[in-house]
């Protein structure tokens, strides 16, 4: 018998470090990246009904409830996939676009979904739907390379992390194309199965720094905190953040940042919280 209802918890990510490979023949980017869960949730709740349908609520769902370019209703539709007469209500706690990872989390956590509710996975790339969407499938800190379709485990520190969203949004085809070439010097020797020496920092930086000024201006801001080990980007942002060794230095400089931002969306939050 098929269940009345389900839930399930959809994690965001951080981009530890993001490195752009070269771009691709096909207009993709191939990329490397360090990607850690951290215990920042969407909830997604399914409950029997006569019709499929997606709702989204919560702090960061839409005015209509319907995001125009759903990546679930995609999946559905360009994958061919049957609709079970289930209402979806997805809770939206992850700020969109952010480079927290919410929509492929989201469409991973349906996924998960549909093998409880009996059904058969036989798609083998999930990448282009969304570039994150195979790491989430994964579930764990991961080495991402090509275009999100390599995942290889691998682990990270513990870090509490200060994230902020800034008012800007960042959408992540938009990101892409602000890439030039000429910035684009990653050396292809390095784009192995393992973390090395040369990957640190997000490229999507210097873009982000060159057209929002509040961005930039917020990342040298968090670099200058007390205790702070690291400052950065996530994703292609506009989510930024700074990573501590305990729960105390993050929350200390939370009082510094809230004290000079107070109206900015942030949030302490960790990884490995397992």
């Amino acid at each position: 018998m098929m269940p009345a209802k389900l839930t399930e918890l959809s994690p965001a990510k951080i981009n530890l470090f993001l490195k752009i490979i070269n771009k691709r023949k096909d207009g993709y980017h191939n990329i490397r990246s360090g990607v850690t869960l951290i215990n920042l949730f969407d909830e997604i709740n399914i409950e029997k009904s006569s019709n499929f349908e997606i709702k989204y609520i919560g702090n960061f769902a839409p005015a209509n409830n319907k995001f125009d370019n759903c990546i679930i209703s995609r999946f559905f539709s360009e994958f061919n996939v049957t609709k079970p007469d289930y209402k979806f209500v997805i809770t939206k706690n992850i700020p969109i676009q952010s480079g927290l990872g919410s929509a492929s989390s989201n469409l991973a956590a349906v996924l998960r979904i549909l093998s409880k509710l009996g059904y058969k996975n036989k798609i083998k790339d999930y990448s282009k739907i969304g570039a994150d969407v195979p790491f989430f499938i994964k579930n764990s800190d991961s080495l991402i390379r090509g275009i999100g379709d390599i995942v290889i485990n691998q682990s990270f520190p513990k870090y509490y992390f200060l994230i902020v969203k800034p008012v800007t949004n960042c959408l992540t085809s938009k990101m892409f194309k602000e890439i030039k070439s000429k910035n684009i010097n990653f050396n292809q020797e390095f784009d192995i199965n393992k973390i090395t020496e040369y990957d640190q920092g997000n490229d999507f930086e210097i873009s982000v720094n060159e057209k929002f000024d509040e961005i930039a201006s917020l990342l040298k801001f968090l670099n200058n905190l007390p205790n702070v080990i690291f400052a950065r980007l996530t994703g292609s942002g506009s989510c930024i953040f700074a990573a501590f060794e305990s729960k105390k230095n993050a929350e200390s400089s939370l009082l510094i940042f809230k004290d000079q931002f107070p109206d900015l969306w942030f949030k302490i939050v960790e990884n490995n919280f397992i």
